[in-house]
């Protein structure tokens, strides 16, 4: 059995949870919580976080950001707050919870689920219990605690793309007392985005990918594929005395890689390079009308004849690329290759020749693999001090690698190349003290809280041919303090109140080091020469300085270094506050009504391209404030379980884009109303038939956008723009699913399940800026499956499939104008599986 249920005698088990940090039937939690048992994710073969979203309502959870190229990094949003990011300098909006445990990043936060006890999915801000970066909520995995009986249980699947999983966990007794458990899971399966050749032999005339800076060289046949390893032990010391210990470790590798494929491209759009008005001795016009973006520069470059290309002072950014600071990636000059007469050196122009409407084919050539590896150590120490007083310790350290590439443009070309590498550690203590009083009527935590990260990431990307070389070395650290409390009262049956607060400190500190290797606005404003050698000390064209003042390049030591050298320091304080009142109405009702706040920290802008003067640009935290009121009861002798609330966030200081240059730089540029309700339903109504169903709306909307941050898309033709009015990216109006399962027994004494489930999502924009071509349209998902246990419930066997209606829409994806290209990943095909479970 489940440990997680509690049975009934009357069909719906009830669901214990630790949403409050003490152990509560989520019946009597005042707090909107989807709870996920460790059945309910076996049998809907559920394997990773982000498998939830079509279950959960008002949740949306994607495998993977926008060029992340890893499936493990997780995209979370819980009532339009979340984080599509994986960026150091980005934290997110809805924290991840492992035993306890926060997990500071994106990165690696798409767990692999091989044995747990259940998940909670807590929604709105939850700042009082659990900190700052769970403003639009919080996800806490609750694994297996070891068992005080020998206990064998895994199980064996198969399926479409060679799919090949293994998971097991054995309970070991050692003493009297003291118990142990070890879980592994492996998993492989081959990408379903398979790479095909470009017909056309000038796509052997651009340079490998390999010639260009970078974190990795590996480049994958098929995209979308994994090759993971989970490991976790953990050993419990429990005699029944005051004292508990509970130590465990976990390991996981992931080589899985995202989908990326080109969807489609914006070579034409007028820009500031090459222009036919430039200033006076660069190639910059001023207008922005005459000229090109990256895209049509290099098209420009390959086609125009040498007087063309010297008629708009364009030798310079047409020649080698690279400069003599790094000699090592110059690469020659691509100016008139197209015109010269001679066909061996042709280069293919960047349009949309390598759009493929297929979402499974790509001609991409260049990097696409992920390796992460993640591990962590916690102690978990609980001491009952008297019959109603207890204090709990958990103490915890983590860290992480990854290393990761992806071929952005989908060509044979080297347009939009990304790589990364990020080492990160973290370390956390937190003590918490419960008790109650009054006759149990009170119950109370309070608790401090200490956390320390530190570590770094480098970015590599490379924009079309080597025009844009960014290589930028990042490093963060950041101390948070907290002290935090929450009091239950319950004077009378009918009423409870709930009173909370959490203070917060945290000290930030960051370092960017990026570098723009082509020296692209030396180049463009006349301060070099054809063969890639800048001139930063040589005269400026439009003014008595050197090129690099002019320029505003921050470090004379470095002269293509574009970020303010030094360690830049940020101090953020936090009070987030939550008051709530209870209706005990009856037994098996309760209303309930809460205030509460929470935030997301602040930090500072790290991809830029072009230098931004002398002033790293920062920005501060996201804050919100949610009033809710709810319902949760349960009906006809524990037949029908039906849930409720309805909710109304003010949303402020919201983290967007502006555009500065060519530069995506992070401001609080905007604030939002959120709007919406959810209901969950649970109904037993005949022995054998249980039926899961939800309805949730959401409608989140800016209230508020600074004119940079309209201008990111307010006016191209690719982009409906961050406009007041306009919805909040990831976010569907309706989400409503429906889960019938039916379970009869046999007449030899064994038992057969059928599961389906149902979901209905409205269209969602992917991103900020609402791109056309990443729009998510309204979908429907299709899973179902079949199981026979045996009579002696020692093994089972499951027969399913998932996405049986072969639906296909982009969980993610990206523009980039300048560099002409849009991108995104699609969710996975159909796919069937079959399932030997055992245990004994």
């Amino acid at each position: 059995m489940d440990p997680s249920q509690v049975e009934t005698n009357n069909g719906i088990p009830d669901i214990v949870v630790t949403a409050q940090k003490r152990s509560e039937n989520v019946q009597d939690v005042p707090i909107a919580i989807s709870a996920f048992t460790a059945d309910t994710l076996k049998e809907r073969a559920v394997t990773s976080i982000a498998q939830l979203s079509a279950i959960a309502p008002n949740v949306n959870l994607d495998a993977g950001t926008p060029f992340s190229g890893s499936t493990a990094v997780l995209s979370a949003y819980i009532r339009g707050i979340g984080s599509d990011d994986f960026a150091f300098n980005i934290d997110p909006g809805v924290g991840i919870y492992l035993d306890g445990v926060y997990l500071a990043r994106t990165v690696g936060a798409n767990q692999d689920l091989p044995d747990v006890e259940r998940v909670e999915i807590l929604k709105g801000p939850q700042g009082t219990l659990f900190g700052r970066n769970t403003i639009g909520g919080a996800i806490s995995i609750v694994t297996h605690d070891p068992g005080k009986t020998f206990r064998v249980s895994g199980d064996m699947t198969v399926g479409s793309f060679n799919l090949l999983q293994a998971r097991g966990t054995v309970d070991v007794p050692i003493a009297d007392g003291l118990s142990s458990s070890l879980t592994f899971g492996v998993r492989t399966r081959d990408g379903f985005l398979k790479r095909i050749p470009y017909p056309d032999a000038r796509a052997n005339n651009s340079p490998s990918y390999t010639q260009f800076d970078a974190a990795g060289r590996e480049s994958a046949r098929r995209e979308g594929a994994n090759d993971n390893f989970n490991l976790r032990g953990k050993l419990k010391w429990d005699n029944g005395g005051p004292v508990r210990l509970t130590l465990s470790g976990d390991y996981s590798r992931d080589k899985g890689t995202s989908a990326n494929k080109l969807l489609g491209t914006a070579e034409t759009v007028p820009g500031n390079f090459a222009g036919t008005t430039n200033l006076p001795g660069t190639a910059f016009d001023p207008t922005g009308t005459t000229g090109s973006l990256f895209a049509g520069l290099y098209n420009f470059c390959i086609g125009a004849t040498s007087a063309q290309i010297a008629a708009r002072g364009a030798q310079a950014l047409c020649g080698v690329t690279s400069t003599q600071y790094s000699p090592q990636f110059k690469l020659p000059s691509v100016a008139s290759v197209n015109v010269d007469g001679n066909p061996n050196n042709d280069r293919l122009p960047w349009d949309s020749r390598f759009v493929i409407a297929d979402p499974d084919r790509s001609y991409a050539t260049g990097n696409s693999y992920s390796n992460l590896q993640n591990w962590g150590v916690s102690g978990i120490v609980d001491i009952d001090l008297a019959k109603n007083v207890a204090i709990k310790s958990i103490t915890a350290y983590r860290a992480l690698h990854w290393n990761a590439g992806l071929d952005a443009d989908g060509s044979p070309l080297n347009f939009l190349q990304l790589s990364f590498k990020m080492n990160q550690w973290q370390f956390s203590q937190e003590v918490q003290l419960l008790g109650k009083a009054f006759d149990n009527k009170l119950n109370y935590v309070v608790g401090a809280y200490y956390f320390k990260e530190a570590g770094d990431l480098h970015d590599y990307v490379t924009f079309a041919e080597g025009l844009v070389q960014v290589d930028g070395p990042n490093t963060l650290k950041t101390e948070n303090y907290a002290a935090f409390g929450q009091v239950d009262f319950r004077p009378i049956d009918l009423i409870g109140i709930t009173l909370g607060g959490r203070y917060t400190r945290e000290n930030k500190q960051f370092e960017g080091g990026q570098q723009e290797l082509n020296g692209f606005n030396y180049k463009l404003f006349g301060c070099s020469d054809a063969n890639g050698n800048i001139t930063p000390n040589g005269p400026f064209p439009l003014a008595p300085v050197t090129c690099q003042q002019g320029l505003s390049f921050p470090d004379p030591n470095n002269p293509v270094r574009v970020y303010v050298p030094g360690v830049n320091r940020k101090t953020f304080t936090n009070f987030s506050p939550k008051v709530g009142i209870q209706l005990h109405a009856a037994k098996d009702i309760l209303f309930y009504g809460s205030w509460s706040k929470g935030y997301k920290t602040g930090g500072w802008t790290t991809r830029l391209t072009n230098p931004q003067g002398n002033v790293a640009p920062g920005f501060d935290e996201e804050k919100a404030t949610t009033w809710e009121a709810g319902v949760k009861s349960t009906w006809f002798d524990h037949k029908l379980q039906l849930n409720a609330a309805a909710y109304t966030t003010d949303y402020q200081g919201i983290q967007l884009n502006i555009q500065i240059g060519t530069s995506p730089t992070i401001a609080n540029a905007g604030n939002a109303r959120i709007k919406g309700f959810e209901v969950e339903m649970v109904a037993a109504p005949v022995a054998g038939l249980t039926i899961n169903g939800s309805v949730g709306y959401t409608d989140a909307y800016y209230t508020y956008v600074s004119p940079a941050a309209t201008a990111v898309g307010g006016a191209n033709v690719f982009q409906a723009g961050t406009l007041v009015g306009a919805a909040l990216p990831k976010t569907p109006k309706w989400q409503i699913s429906l889960s019938p399962r039916y379970e009869t027994r046999l007449g030899n004494g064994g038992s057969l399940t059928l599961l389906a489930d149902w979901s209905h999502t409205t269209s969602a924009w992917n991103d900020a800026q609402r791109t056309y071509l990443l729009f998510r349209p309204t979908t429907n998902t299709v899973n179902a499956s079949l199981s026979y246990r045996e009579p002696g419930d020692h093994w089972t066997l499951t027969v399913g499939g998932t996405n049986l209606t072969d639906g296909r829409y982009l969980t993610s994806g990206g523009s980039n104008i300048s560099a002409g290209a849009f991108f995104g990943t699609y969710n996975r095909p159909r796919e069937w599986y079959a399932k030997f479970g055992f245990r004994f």
